[in-house]
């Protein structure tokens, strides 16, 4: 079975993360929230506290299938300085496992250089960190195992996605019309 990651920091947009959570648990997906500091307890980018389900210490990446990063600029700004998460990254592109960041955080992945020769998206004042990609501008893009969406709006389809790869079609469809989702996502 499956296993996906969410990383939140401080300063996390709570619908990019959450939006995420939800959906996958509702496709019945195994999903971990994880706090990158040293307590389980985050303040998202509105202030709303948020207990995580595991602290980045306790993480055993291998048994990871994605890594998944929302937005927030001071949650983006946490995230990318980060070394440990970031080290994981580069291992899971290393190891063709899949990624993916929405609005701000598909940043961390341009400054990284792991977007050259690939599609993506962002929010639209970042769209020069993604560097060496072919910037979209689509609400979601998905290029190989590197998947990034464009902002806050984009969080259902995004998430969608996500549940799509790991849960099926059928499974993220019947959720997508379970919650009256009438927009495309996936492939």
């Amino acid at each position: 079975m499956s296993k996906l990651a969410i990383f939140l920091a401080d300063g996390f947009e709570e619908i990019e993360g959450l939006t995420v959570v939800d959906i996958c648990r509702r496709c019945r997906l195994t999903i971990d929230t994880v706090s990158i500091k040293d307590t389980k307890e985050v303040i998202s980018s509105h202030g709303i506290p948020l207990q995580t389900d595991l602290l980045l210490s306790e993480l055993d990446f291998d048994a990871y299938d994605i890594l998944i990063l929302p937005g927030g600029l001071k949650g983006t700004n946490n995230l990318e300085a980060c070394e440990p998460l970031k080290e994981a990254v580069r291992d899971f592109v290393a190891k063709d496992k899949y990624i993916a960041a929405i609005c701000a955080a598909p940043s961390i992945f341009g400054h990284m250089g792991l977007l050259q020769g690939k599609k993506a998206t962002s929010y639209p004042t970042f769209e020069s960190h993604l560097e060496g990609a072919e910037v979209t501008g689509a609400g979601v893009t998905r290029d190989g195992r590197i998947i990034t969406g464009r902002s806050m709006a984009y969080s259902v389809p995004f998430a969608l996605t996500i549940a799509e790869i790991f849960a099926g079609k059928e499974t993220a469809e019947k959720v997508a019309s379970d919650i009256v989702y009438t927009g495309s996502f996936g492939d």
